[in-house]
């Protein structure tokens, strides 16, 4: 059975790693942690009951109060969530992109040219004073909504 646990948001990784470090102790019947991308505040655990994953989460830091949200996940409710989206399909020219990687991290900028061939994205950066197209791995960006 699948249970969504509430953590700090941005602290997912961290609380999946301290819990995989508890469960390599102590094993109280957890299967599986699986942290997912889009998915902020929240892990998915998997686990043989609720009392197994209730008793798992104790004590591990950045989990929230009630931890465990209630009521067991079905894997058809989490097909879109698991399911793979090529990034190069998504890229279109015009699309208000944010850098996660390199020296203009955290600038958003707009496509004005994609090459699916490299796998790279020339785009001009909105906030700059001049408008220089930057060359970049597509990789090393994400959409904007």
């Amino acid at each position: 059975m699948i249970f969504t646990v509430r953590v700090t948001a941005g602290q997912e990784s961290l609380v999946a790693d301290m819990l995989k470090k508890k469960l390599e102790v102590e094993n109280p019947g957890v299967t599986a942690i699986l942290v997912v991308p889009d998915f902020k505040g929240y892990i998915l655990v998997e686990g043989e009951t609720e009392e197994s994953v209730k008793r798992a989460i104790i004590d591990v830091p950045h989990i929230k109060t009630k931890g465990l949200v209630v009521g067991e996940v079905k894997i058809s409710e989490l097909s879109s969530l698991l399911e793979a989206h090529p990034l190069m399909e998504a890229i279109t020219e015009g699309a208000k992109v944010r850098i996660v990687t390199g020296t203009f991290k955290g600038e958003i900028g707009r496509v004005i040219r994609v090459n699916n061939a490299k796998e790279e994205v020339t785009i001009e950066l909105v906030n700059a004073a001049v408008r220089v197209p930057v060359t970049i791995k597509a990789e090393n960006i994400r959409l904007e909504r």
